[in-house]
């Protein structure tokens, strides 16, 4: 079984600052990892490797520092990693950005399963899963917690806000996973030793993978952001202590001085 993993690369931080100036993101000085979905994704990807056989190749779209990230890949198992990485891909949106990786999901060879992150931390879109699926025209199954395959069959199971449900198909298709699928694993000690020594990471650019130069960067994004920008900060709350009846007075009367109610 051939199994292909897109990965992201994010910034490890809650606290995102955006430059006022720019409008974009602040990376200098904050740490990058593997987008935690993208985590559970290779782990599944091992996983199905170990049961059926075949080779993990994991792909990363984004810029020459996203390396780090696919030597982590490697460290953990990973047969094959690819940087998809040109000047050309500037600007992409979801949809320039997954035509990139679906082109690049085809110049890996023959492949039979395609797993993706739930989302990225730094986006939160969850777009790139199913329009790589599209992109490629296989079928796919989102936010899965099991994934069991049977010859050419799968069955996955997806959680839902009230439940899950059970869906079955066939391969090759993509799968998009949460972290209640599994635990990933560590690099091994051999694993990082091994990286070390030799670090086989290849890049790709747009000629490499044959992608249109109208489907990648800003002239393949029919979205654009005009602005970005942090929210104002909201004003300190307060906090009334008290018996209940007197709270309830006192709000009442606060409420009423701001002129957000009023008490006939």
């Amino acid at each position: 079984m051939n199994i292909v993993v897109c990965i992201k690369q994010v910034p490890d931080t809650t606290d995102v600052k955006i430059d006022p100036k720019t409008g974009t993101l602040v990376r200098e000085g904050v740490p990058s990892i593997i987008n935690p979905d993208d985590t559970h994704a290779i782990e599944e990807g091992l996983r199905l490797k170990e049961k059926f056989g075949g080779r993990v190749v994991v792909l990363s779209m984004g810029p020459p520092q996203a390396m780090d990230a696919l030597m982590v890949c490697k460290a953990m198992g990973v047969d094959l990693c690819y940087l998809i990485s040109d000047r050309a891909f500037a600007g992409a949106d979801t949809l320039a950005t997954s035509y990139t990786l679906a082109k690049a999901v085809q110049a890996t060879g023959p492949w039979d399963v395609v797993i993706c992150g739930r989302q990225a931390i730094d986006g939160d879109t969850a777009q790139i899963g199913p329009q790589v699926a599209e992109a490629l025209g296989v079928p796919q199954v989102t936010y899965c917690t099991e994934i069991s395959v049977e010859g050419r069959k799968v069955i996955a199971k997806r959680a839902l806000e009230d439940g899950y449900e059970l869906i079955r198909t066939e391969l090759p298709a993509l799968f998009t996973v949460i972290k209640d699928i599994n635990k990933p694993r560590y690099p091994s000690v051999m694993g990082i030793i091994s990286v070390c020594r030799s670090c086989d990471i290849q890049t790709w650019t747009a000629k490499d993978i044959a992608a249109s130069p109208k489907m990648i960067g800003l002239n393949g994004s029919p979205t654009q952001v005009s602005r970005t920008f942090a929210p104002e900060p909201k004003g300190v709350g307060q906090v009334l202590k008290g018996e209940p009846e007197a709270v309830v007075k006192e709000l009442v009367k606060k409420l009423r001085d701001k002129n957000v109610v009023r008490v006939r």
